[in-house]
């Protein structure tokens, strides 16, 4: 037998034992291979999405940044990058790579080094969905086998597709389409040619040689897939040559949000915790459409912190964050005031330094760098320079305590010096000397007819402190509370025209052994008075008294109506004052009670949820206020109400138990096919009549002109020139806590303003930053502190908005009345005005030219005048 024969024979033989140890080694570990046809079905893990109700995005939620895209929606040279470096055989091999497979073999062989990769991209898709990472001969053989497997299963574009969307690309980041975002904040479509390398080459080690945590490995890594690209005609020598050239400018990036509402996102992921479990969560692709708009919110973040900017330069600056080096001021008559520096520090250093510093919402950290009279240098922390003009530092008194502020600065030499690290902001496109408030301030605004929430911005930052004001701190409303002590009057015997009597109340507690002497804020009494100007003047006189009249049970029995908890609610006289402590959410949604006509709605965040390929999981079915739907109803059903207010607060969502019951779920348990009504709480006729007395908080009444005009506290809101706007300040013992809560017939908001240590007051101020001169000394009230940020949020909530006429409810009269005694009225002059009023309770008698004296209710003659105190109690 010929060698030849000899040489075939024994090839044959190998051939023969090959095929059958490959055989016995698939049967050997076939029962250990998973099923790959879960491949047809894969879920890749997607991080939770939360939107605004106009789809903009909030926030995202998730253990893995994944943005998953189809291939035909990546750029082709993105594709070809990977190939090039991955997997160049990839559309030509059956799932391996014999060539490359030979290739590691003999590295094995010679140097026992078990690092050299021989993986096609099918192989690093098996690895990466059913195997561990691990270098190990068993590991190696079972991804070949399921590489085949897979091959025989999806086509090789449908192969390519997962890889690139399921391929660990560090810092997080899964996918091609998180990483274009992570490393550069850009979509795939606008990656440069060296980005796409850099991202190319990350599967070969995501860690080490990702560009954030090394540019030296990444850019050595970069280098080797642009010479790959370039060797197998992907790229030309000139994009090569460009590409090679460019720096390393990488850095992290978070989603691309474009709404800015972290309150809102953390409500919504606490609550999809809750309901859905973290895994389903967070990696389920769920999409949160929220009910807050997009404008709305935005207004609302710029309205609060610019109050609060505004508040804080009231009190005076508080000094540099740090001094850098030290500067003498120097001059005399006959030289200029200059400042001697004492070893300044090189400007390479001023920006190293700053580069430590992270911004803070709009505030930004500088270094001074020279000081004039009337304006000041300093460099920032991207080596830029700016100029802060008098403008934007004459604010600049000293703060000495909360109560006092120094002399008003005449030249900048008298604020800042060189060396001093400051923070500025910019206002008007001018850059403004600044600091980070210490006062705490919240807002909310919703839909009063379903209880959506359209804005909600629960501090100052979120970075600085999550804990969100809205919901979570329960502080004093103050005169806040009077608008439902007054609906209770109204359902108890009195009008808007009932006559009382505003002067000073001394009641002697023999237990205590003081003497109560609530006082009206400021401290002037109109003797007899309305009740709708008593509200419109927050008279707390008179606001005792009416709690007097109706009685303390009726009284917080009536509160209880707009979803308030009777432990929240002082027993006690106080209580007329403002004494309870609410949230803004609980004082706004009692207020939309009187906005919608006497409905108790609930406050929601959640609109819908969408899986991951759009498919409707959950949509909310508000409860919702609605006169015509209960007209077959008893009207009022107000005492039952209070019992049943916790019932009324539905779950969002039942709970899912893993992301396959998502879908499934959805049309059995989740969406609801029948509208809800909110309970109706409070008669409309007492809705309206309370909302139409607040409009004289802002717009006063009586005639000016014959020398009987009056004002209302939220007065400065007829700047916004509207009509159907109802208001109502708030602030509490030594102004601690100051509120503005208010509505149209479409949208209630509220407003807080306070230091987060409830203690802590927010004093006066004497200099008003915009006029830039001495003024008297201004207690921080409601009406001074709460006031603007509602009126600025509003001005841009309602803007293009037309008004909305308030309906007047069937049954309702208006009657002429004389304005003094709320008696009937024969005039047509200044003297009367047309009041409203429910069926039964018009007065029935004229009231007469020669009227000298006005009855006064016998209750209320019971006030002891006892001058003898020991103690003065003063609520505002």
């Amino acid at each position: 037998m010929s060698w030849v024969k000899k040489l075939l024979i024994l090839s044959l033989i190998s051939i023969l034992l090959g095929v059958l140890t490959i055989a016995g080694i698939y049967f050997y570990i076939k029962d250990d291979l998973p099923d790959v046809s879960t491949l047809q079905d894969v879920r890749l893990q997607t991080p939770m999405q939360v939107f605004t109700a106009d789809g903009e995005l909030i926030s995202q939620f998730g253990e893995k940044r994944r943005i998953p895209l189809k291939l035909a929606e990546m750029p082709p040279l993105l594709v070809q990058a990977f190939l090039a470096v991955e997997d160049t055989r990839f559309y030509e091999h059956p799932g391996i790579d014999i060539i490359g497979i030979f290739r590691a073999a003999s590295v094995v062989a010679s140097s026992g080094d078990f690092s050299q990769g021989a993986s096609t991209i099918t192989q690093q898709l098996a690895r990466n969905f059913f195997l561990s990472r691990e270098k190990k001969i068993m590991r190696k053989i079972k991804e070949i086998f399921l590489a085949f497997h897979i091959e025989q299963l999806l086509s090789k574009d449908e192969i390519l597709e997962l890889y690139l969307n399921k391929i660990e690309l560090g810092q997080r980041s899964f996918g091609v389409g998180a990483a274009a975002q992570v490393y550069f904040g850009k979509t795939v479509h606008q990656l440069s040619v060296d980005e796409i390398a850099i991202i190319a080459g990350l599967p070969k080690a995501p860690s080490a040689l990702n560009p954030v945590r090394s540019a030296s490995n990444a850019r050595a890594r970069r280098n080797i897939v642009l010479g790959r690209m370039l060797d197998t005609g992907v790229i030309d020598k000139e994009s090569y040559t460009q590409a090679i050239a460019a720096p390393i400018t990488s850095r992290l990036h978070g989603a691309q949000i474009t709404a800015s509402a972290p309150y809102i996102a953390e409500m919504v992921r606490q609550e999809m915790v809750s309901r859905f479990g973290e895994e389903v969560a967070y990696s389920a692709g769920l999409q949160v459409y929220t009910t807050v708009q997009s404008t709305q919110q935005a207004a609302a973040k710029i309205a609060l912190q610019q109050n609060l900017y505004n508040y804080d330069e009231r009190h005076g600056y508080r000094g540099p964050v740090n001094q850098l080096w030290q500067a003498t001021l120097a001059g005399s008559e006959n030289e200029a005031p200059h400042f001697i520096e004492q070893d300044p520090l090189p400007r390479e250093d001023i920006i190293s330094y700053l580069g430590k510093h992270s911004s803070l919402e709009d505030l930004h950290h500088a270094v001074v760098t020279a000081v004039n009279e009337q304006s000041v240098s300093a460099v920032m922390a991207d080596n830029s320079d700016i100029t802060l003009d008098w403008e934007g530092l004459k604010w600049a008194r000293s703060y000495i305590n909360d109560e006092r502020q120094g002399p008003a600065p005449k030249t900048a030499f008298s604020i800042l010096a060189p060396g001093m690290h400051i923070m500025v902001r910019q206002q008007d496109q001018n850059w403004r000397l600044s600091q980070i408030p210490l006062a705490s301030s919240a807002i909310v605004a919703l839909d009063p007819h379903n209880g959506a929430i359209r804005a909600l911005v629960g501090g100052y930052s979120f970075s600085q402190s999550q804990f969100n004001r809205v919901t979570q701190a329960k502080r004093q409303v103050g005169s806040n509370i009077k608008p439902f002590v007054y609906s209770a009057a109204l359902e108890h015997g009195y009008t808007l025209a009932s006559i009382m009597n505003d002067a000073p109340i001394h009641q002697w507690d023999d237990n205590a052994g003081i003497a109560w002497r609530p006082k009206n804020s400021p401290a002037v009494y109109d003797g007899p008075i309305r009740i709708r100007e008593a509200l419109a003047k927050s008279k707390n006189v008179v606001s005792v008294r009416l709690l007097r009249g109706v009685g303390i049970d009726n009284s917080i029995r009536h509160l209880q109506r707009f979803g308030f908890s009777a432990s929240d609610l002082p027993r006690n006289e106080t209580l007329s004052l403002g004494s309870a402590s609410l949230t803004p959410l609980e004082l706004v949604t009692g207020y939309a009670v009187f906005a919608n006509g006497g409905y108790l709605v609930t406050p929601f965040v959640i609109d819908k949820v969408l899986s991951e390929d759009g498919q409707l999981v959950y949509q909310h079915n508000a409860a919702i206020a609605c006169h015509e739907c209960h007209s077959d109803t008893t009207q009022h059903q107000a005492d039952n109400v209070a019992d049943d207010a916790e019932a009324q607060l539905d779950d969002l969502f039942n709970q899912l138990q893993a992301a396959d019951s998502v879908t499934e779920t959805a049309d059995n348990e989740l969406t609801l096919s029948q509208q809800r009504l909110a309970p109706q709480v409070i008669s409309e006729h007492n809705a309206f009549l309370i909302a139409d007395a607040l409009t004289s908080s802002v717009w006063g009444g009586g005639s000016w002109q014959h020398g009987t005009g009056w004002n209302g506290t939220a007065w400065r809101l007829q700047s916004l020139k509207r009509r159907d706007l109802s208001a109502k300040t708030g602030t509490t013992n030594d102004f601690k806590d100051t509120w503005l809560s208010g509505f149209t017939p479409t949208l209630a908001v509220t407003t807080w303003v306070g230091f987060d240590d409830a203690n802590r007051s927010l004093g006066r101020a004497n200099w008003h930053a915009n006029m830039g001169q001495q003024q008297s000394a201004g207690a921080e009230s409601g009406a001074r502190t709460a006031l603007p940020a509602w009126q600025d949020f509003m001005l841009n909530a309602l803007s293009g908005v037309a008004e909305t006429p308030r309906s007047v409810p069937v049954g309702l009269s208006s009657v002429r009345i004389d304005l003094q005694s709320g008696l009937l009225s024969r005039r047509n002059d200044y003297q009367s005005s047309f009041e409203y009023f429910k069926p039964g309770t018009e007065p029935s008698q004229y009231a007469t030219e020669d009227l000298q004296q006005i009855s006064f209710d016998s209750e209320q003659q019971k006030d002891k005048q006892d001058e003898d105190t020991e103690q003065e109690i003063e609520l505002f």
